[in-house]
């Protein structure tokens, strides 16, 4: 397969689950925030919205609500998404949208030298996640990202289905 810069960048993304301390450049959080930002969506009503949270605080308060506690609690980012119902016109469709936003914010931290890692778990406290980050009503938690440079050696490559199991 003939490959360009974007498609190794899609192709070597992996999740990454451990962290240096290091705080994230701001530079790199407007890349991560601005490449979110132009991710496609239905009738352009960019439903997503964002909480950005790099309080040690307020991470071991996140952390409490996932099985993935060590996660949140060593990410000196984390970026929670969400929905907002109010923008929102057609929820499946809109939720959709949120995924590819999540899915340009980790292909721009894999292009940083960042690592990230997407948390659906914590979804089961997700009012107790917007109570923490005093989201608005009308906001919905869609996912929890964790950001970092990385502090474990590079996954590698993963198990993926043939295509002949995935195209009918």
């Amino acid at each position: 397969m003939s490959q360009n810069e974007t498609i190794e960048t899609i192709l070597s993304r992996r999740s990454v689950r451990q962290y240096l301390s290091d705080p994230i450049p701001k530079d790199d959080l407007s890349t991560l925030l601005e490449c979110a930002r132009f991710a496609p969506s239905g009738l352009n009503n960019q439903p997503w919205r964002f909480s950005v949270i790099e309080d040690k605080e307020i991470g071991r308060q996140l952390s409490n609500l996932t099985h993935y506690s060590e996660i949140v609690s060593s990410a000196p980012l984390i970026i929670s998404v969400f929905l907002d119902t109010v923008s929102s016109y057609h929820r499946e469709k809109d939720l959709m949208a949120i995924g590819a936003c999540i899915q340009n914010i980790l292909l721009a931290a894999h292009s940083l030298n960042l690592g990230a890692v997407w948390l659906g778990e914590i979804l089961k406290n997700k009012e107790e996640v917007s109570k923490i980050l005093n989201a608005p009503d009308e906001f919905e938690l869609a996912a929890v990202l964790a950001v970092g440079q990385s502090a474990e050696p590079s996954p590698g490559t993963t198990d993926r289905k043939p295509l002949n199991e995935l195209v009918f």
